[in-house]
């Protein structure tokens, strides 16, 4: 696992911004590259970063395939808390060349959630896997909506929303936690540890327990985050805020073997 330390939140979104191009930059193979992507905070400043690189005509997505992580259940498209939204608005509608074909959004008005996700994980692996997964985490480390307690082998599937988790999202529903759905349509841990790379967003000084569970802690289904301790392409950036909860020693150890990344 790398742990790239970034001293702000800015700094954190422009490194992972460049990683992400970079990857996609030397990308030479026939099929597209397939990204992995997710909702919330964390990466409004990451998308910032890259539609601002392809509208200046230095980072290409037209041979780009993205999968979003998750979508919530009974929530159309149109509405603006739907994850569908969010993405056209934050990301998608800034770019010059994305393909719209070449966008994949778990659909939660769909009929048969079961049939959704297995047609999902079917599609991800039409195109050979994940190339790079990039994602946040929850204050209770959880990963998509893979709350506390999923199986770390899990698949895309329905998943039920903790009263933690309709508690920290009703900021987006008038501060209603009855309003924010129960249910979401979201990939699986196993379905993000399966791709080649994944790379994790954690800042904040409200992140900072669940990225101690995340690169110190056992590994636990009680933090699904901690499942990427077996993953071989692993990697956190994080701004100073997150790492509160480090040791010292752990801290300077990534400070020292990632000292060339930092900005």
């Amino acid at each position: 696992m790398r742990v790239v330390i970034q001293d702000n939140y800015d700094k954190m979104c422009k490194w992972a911004a460049n990683y992400i191009a970079d990857k996609i930059k030397a990308h030479k193979e026939d099929r597209p590259f397939v990204l992995g992507l997710p909702t919330g905070s964390s990466p409004i400043g990451v998308y910032k970063e890259l539609y601002t690189m392809n509208q200046a005509g230095e980072l290409s997505f037209a041979n780009v395939v993205t999968f979003n992580m998750d979508e919530y259940l009974g929530l159309p498209r149109e509405h603006d808390q739907s994850y569908w939204y969010f993405m056209h608005d934050n990301f998608f509608d800034h770019l010059v060349d994305m393909k719209p074909e070449n966008i994949n959004i778990l659909n939660g008005m769909t009929d048969d959630p079961e049939g959704e996700c297995a047609r999902y994980e079917e599609k991800i692996a039409s195109y050979g896997g994940i190339d790079l997964f990039m994602g946040g985490i929850g204050v209770d480390g959880h990963i998509a909506f893979n709350e506390p307690f999923t199986s770390l082998a899990s698949r895309t599937g329905v998943r039920n929303l903790t009263t933690d988790t309709r508690i920290v999202n009703s900021r987006f529903f008038g501060n209603d936690p009855e309003a924010v759905p129960s249910q979401a349509l979201s990939v699986g841990v196993g379905t993000v540890t399966d791709s080649k790379e994944v790379l994790i967003l954690i800042n904040g000084h409200n992140k900072a327990r669940a990225l101690a569970a995340t690169v110190e802690g056992s590994v636990s289904h009680k933090w699904t985050c901690s499942a990427l301790q077996m993953h071989n392409g692993a990697i956190i950036a994080c701004d100073e805020a997150a790492c509160g909860e480090l040791t010292v020693d752990t801290y300077k150890y990534f400070l020292d073997i990632e000292k060339k990344e930092r900005l």
